[in-house]
């Protein structure tokens, strides 16, 4: 069954304007509101960075029946593992029933900031990600859980107050290792749009499906979300200089890997052109080609699509979408994966 979600842009809005635009995409008939948990944003002009769970208390307060949740928390450097099963299951006490932790292996522009550290190799990054994930769920499982890990130690940790259901973990995977991995210890797969067809179909979701079949699950039972990045308006010129707004999201990595001041990131960004800006968008006036360019992610097998975009009037965008795209992706199926 095919889920549609409104990426709440964390770093573009202050957190009080953000909880209202969340509030009308439930209204709206948006399935999900998730926000990503960055320490600093992609730029610092007018750049915001709320933390996460404190906003998710607040939006959870404000809305009945959207799943919530974090897309990408790193559960591994400024976030010690037993601190977010705590946070995490306070929210799914809360709201019981609507809570998603996605997780990933961070970036340097959030967590050394913060921390001060050395931003390690890639190898540890993953590493701490997979023993995170794991004492994660032993802390929402079982009490007095005395770990001691590679990276982490916890000794005779108890979480009081938990949730009667499980807490979905939903892993971000950028190549086949980390698509792999959430095929073995997810419950769901995070992925971002714009960066070709063939990382999807030759990578992260074969990888998936190898991963959940290496530990005898049924990958159709891991949710494969993709955040969607899309500028819609009825008129184009206005949709294509909205995503100048994320400029930086255009940079290839190698830009980007090391940045740790906002400054720089913005320095960057603004060095690219208006069609570079735009090349991870789908950039459209027109309903009928939006969503088509669209039905290549649900062709491909994913099955929650959080649509991001980029303009500075939101509710504009939503109220578009719940009258001109929404009703039309309703109509739609995401294949079957295999």
């Amino acid at each position: 069954m095919l889920k549609i979600g409104y990426k709440a842009s964390a770093e573009q809005f202050e957190p009080r304007t953000l909880l209202k635009f969340g509030v009308l995409a439930e209204e709206a008939g948006f399935d999900s509101v998730m926000i990503s948990d960055h320490f600093q944003p992609w730029k610092h002009t007018d750049g915001h960075a709320p933390y996460a769970f404190a906003w998710l208390g607040a939006l959870g307060e404000r809305t009945t029946r959207v799943q919530i949740g974090t897309s990408v928390l790193t559960p591994t450097f400024r976030h010690h593992p037993s601190m977010v099963a705590q946070a995490t299951a306070t929210l799914g006490v809360l709201f019981p029933g609507r809570v998603i932790l996605g997780v990933g292996t961070g970036e340097s522009l959030n967590e050394v900031p913060a921390t001060g550290m050395e931003w390690p190799a890639y190898k540890e990054r993953f590493e701490r990600l997979g023993e995170s994930v794991g004492l994660i769920r032993e802390l929402w499982q079982r009490d007095h859980v005395s770990h001691e890990g590679t990276y982490y130690r916890t000794e005779n940790a108890t979480v009081y107050d938990r949730p009667d259901e499980q807490i979905p973990i939903f892993i971000a995977a950028g190549g086949p290792r980390m698509a792999r991995f959430a095929g073995r210890s997810g419950d769901g797969m995070i992925c971002t749009s714009g960066k070709g067809v063939e990382l999807y179909r030759d990578a992260l979701l074969p990888g998936l499906v190898e991963g959940a079949a290496k530990a005898g699950r049924d990958p159709e039972k891991l949710e494969r979300m993709i955040e969607v990045k899309v500028s819609f308006d009825l008129d184009r010129a206005r949709a294509m200089e909205d995503t100048r707004n994320w400029a930086a999201l255009a940079l290839p990595p190698e830009s980007k890997v090391g940045v740790e001041d906002p400054r720089e990131m913005e320095r960057l960004a603004a060095e690219l052109t208006a069609e570079q800006a735009a090349s991870r968008w789908i950039v459209s006036d027109d309903a009928e080609e939006h969503v088509e360019r669209i039905k290549t992610y649900l062709d491909l097998g994913f099955d929650h699509l959080v649509f991001h975009a980029p303009g500075e009037d939101q509710p504009r965008f939503l109220q578009l979408y719940a009258e001109q795209v929404l009703p039309r992706l309703r109509e739609l199926s995401p294949a079957r994966l295999g």
